[in-house]
Formats: C-alpha cells, sequence, structure tokens
C-alpha cells in the first residue's frame, strides 16, 4: 500500500496544477499519460525519452514520476530508468474481468443471432488474450478458455487488431514471437501476414480459415475507438461457417462491435 507521505505527495502534485481545460486535473491526467507512453515503449523508459515523446519539461516529468514510484505504480531500476510497476498488475487484472463482465450481453447477442460460440479478445502486448466467452447452443461448439493466450499470426482477432499497425510494427512483434505453424494452414511468412491484414482492411473483417485448429473458422472484427485495443469474433465448425454463413454474420458482428465501443466510451457523466 502506498506510504500516507506517497498519499501526501500525490495529493501535493494534484493540487499544484491548475484544472486542465477538460475539467480534469492536469497533473493526474498528465501521470496517466506518462504511464501509457511507458507501456507503448514496452514497459521501461528513461527520463529523456518521456520528455520527449510528451513534451513535457525534465522537472515536471521527475515531479510525476518519483510520487508515482511512491505510489508503486513505478519502479526505479539500477540503470536509473523507470519501469510499470508491480501495482498495476491488480488494476489491470481487475479491468480484465469487468471489461469481460461488461461485454458479455453483447456476446451474449451474437450467439444469438448467429448460433455460433462468440468471444472478446485484446492484444496483451505481443500476444492476443482472451478476455470473455459465450458458447454456442450448438452440440458441436467451439471453446476458447477466457484467459488464453495465442500469438496473433493465426488467430482472427489477432488480424483485426492488427489490421491498422504500422507494418515495421507488424514485422517487429512477429520477430519477437516468430511464426510457428499451428496447422498446416497458419501463415507463417511475415509478408504472407502482410498481405492478410491488407484483406482485412479492404473487407472490413478478418478470418482464421483453419489457421489455428483443423476443421474451425473464425470471423473477427475490432471493437471501433475501444478504450484499449480489443476485438469480437464469432467461430464454429467450417461445415457451418460457410462463405454464405459468413456474408450474413459479419454484418452482425460488425453491428455488435459499433455498439459495444459506444458502452465502453460512455463515461456516465
Amino acid at each position: 500500500m502506498p506510504t500516507s507521505s506517497a498519499n501526501d505527495a500525490l495529493a501535493e502534485v494534484a493540487a499544484s496544477k491548475p484544472p486542465a481545460a477538460s475539467g480534469g486535473v492536469q497533473s493526474l491526467e498528465r501521470a496517466f499519460d506518462l504511464l501509457e507512453r511507458m507501456a507503448d515503449a514496452g514497459g521501461e523508459v528513461g527520463l529523456s525519452e518521456l520528455s520527449a515523446s510528451s513534451g513535457l519539461p525534465l522537472p515536471t516529468i521527475h515531479r510525476l514520476m518519483r510520487t508515482l514510484v511512491a505510489c508503486g505504480y513505478v519502479r526505479q531500476q539500477a540503470n536509473r530508468r523507470y519501469s510499470l510497476g508491480p501495482r498495476l498488475i491488480r488494476l489491470g487484472e481487475s479491468a480484465s474481468r469487468l471489461l469481460g463482465t461488461w461485454a458479455r450481453p453483447y456476446l451474449a447477442r451474437l450467439v444469438e443471432e448467429t448460433g455460433e460460440t462468440a468471444n472478446m479478445a485484446l492484444l496483451d502486448g505481443d500476444e492476443i488474450v482472451y478476455v470473455a466467452q459465450v458458447p454456442s447452443k450448438h452440440s458441436m461448439r467451439m471453446f476458447t478458455e477466457v484467459g488464453r493466450r495465442v500469438l496473433p499470426h493465426s488467430t482472427g482477432v489477432g488480424k483485426a487488431l492488427l489490421a491498422d499497425t504500422p507494418p515495421e510494427e507488424v514485422r517487429a512483434l512477429l520477430a519477437r514471437t516468430g511464426m510457428p505453424a499451428a496447422t498446416e494452414k497458419t501463415i507463417t511468412t511475415p509478408q504472407g501476414f502482410l498481405d492478410a491484414l491488407e484483406e482485412v482492411r479492404r473487407a472490413g473483417y478478418a478470418v482464421d480459415d483453419n489457421e489455428q485448429e483443423i476443421g474451425v473458422r473464425c470471423l473477427a472484427v475490432p471493437v471501433p475507438n475501444s478504450p484499449t485495443a480489443a476485438a469480437i469474433s464469432i467461430s464454429g465448425p467450417a461445415g457451418r461457417v460457410t462463405e454464405a454463413a459468413t456474408e450474413k454474420i459479419v454484418p452482425v458482428l460488425q453491428q455488435v462491435a459499433v455498439e459495444l465501443s459506444a458502452a465502453l466510451t460512455t463515461t456516465g457523466s
């Protein structure tokens, strides 16, 4: 838990700046912006890097980081660089569970309208993690365990999540993860995957055609403007998720994604 002095420091920093134009507290907005920049940079950065990317002066960044360190949300490494702190893990795990809870009614609607198992997945670092699922009512249905992690190149949700990522960033991710074949139909070359992402952008949805598991097809779309990169999908036996079925399922997926986005971005204020 943060010490009393840490809490006092946080209050002092929060009170040291006038309210931001949006009505928030400017120092808090800056602190969260720094945390997100650290995450985007891989979780560890130096103060000069944060200053260059954020445009904030070093003294301001140093004051904010000192408070975040005192609260346990950031750690200062022996090399004087800063990394995301372990106290963020509990927040992330709780938020992930809630996100799955919020998504379930929308996934249930997908199951009702398509007849197939519906999933929600996030991009967590270089991996795809499934955070919610509502199973199909068919006796033959697909199960993806909530919490399961897979590599993006062999999944429909992975393609949907990476479709708008710059090609050089996609290549860097694939270089870090490798492209092992889950089946004989898995894409195993960076250029092949980039070509698949181009098709996703053209068509407006992604397909996993027996690439993660033989006999299974998956259709996926991103959740637009989601606070964190997210995608929803349906999956089922290839004999049911046919090309003809795809024409009917994709518009439903896209509509539910828009409605889910609206729910996730509503502040309630």
